[in-house]
């Protein structure tokens, strides 16, 4: 089944974040996941994935970025090029999945929420339990208190400066998403993860 479906991400940190959530909820390994080290890569080898002997199923996890509508226009360009004529103008909020007559069945699922602009750490955010979120509008202070002079990251970049100032302030400091998942620092029961793994069952057709 490994061969048949198989998950873009644009990194490690989208790859380890998704291995988490799957085997917090044991989804059966019936795709492989693939990180493509960025989003320029993943969208110019998009045709060679599609192209891949055997494939039946493809999911495609992206960042919205600063410009959802942006995002969105580059993949259907490029899967309108390869032959889907049955992609839809904007994304599926519950997370778009493609069916195409004789080509492979094509899900998309656009970070955070498939509507809000963002990215993985934005989804992250929604992960924060209850019990941290005092603690999340400290490290939000903190990031934003910085002098303009000092601020070594862009504005786009301030969700990253966030999540990971909050996990410099956990129990043990510093452990990447994916394992703060594990280890429960996130809670991966929220509505977001829980539309995630929905799509995910979705496009690959697990009960």
């Amino acid at each position: 089944m490994a061969e048949q479906n198989k998950l873009l991400v644009e990194g490690k940190d989208d790859l380890y974040v998704v291995c988490s959530l799957l085997e917090y909820y044991q989804v059966p390994e019936v795709f492989k996941i693939k990180s493509k080290d960025g989003i320029e890569n993943l969208l110019e080898t998009l045709d060679v994935e599609l192209e891949e002997s055997g494939l039946v199923r493809m999911g495609i996890l992206v960042d919205a970025d600063q410009n959802l509508a942006v995002c969105w226009q580059s993949l259907r360009d490029r899967l309108h090029r390869f032959g889907y004529t049955v992609v839809p103008q904007d994304p599926d909020p519950l997370g778009t999945v493609i069916v195409q007559n004789d080509l492979p069945v094509v899900g998309i699922w656009v970070m955070p929420d498939n509507h809000l602009p963002g990215m993985l750490e934005d989804f992250i955010g929604f992960l924060v339990p209850d019990g941290g979120r005092s603690l999340w509008e400290r490290a939000g202070r903190a990031v934003d208190g910085i002098p303009p002079e000092e601020k070594q990251f862009p504005p786009e970049r301030r969700s990253k400066a966030h999540i990971h100032t909050w996990l410099a302030w956990q129990e043990e400091p510093g452990k990447p998403m994916g394992q703060a998942i594990t280890a429960r620092y996130l809670d991966p029961d929220v509505a977001e993860a829980r539309a995630f793994i929905a799509w995910i069952h979705r496009l690959f057709e697990i009960e």
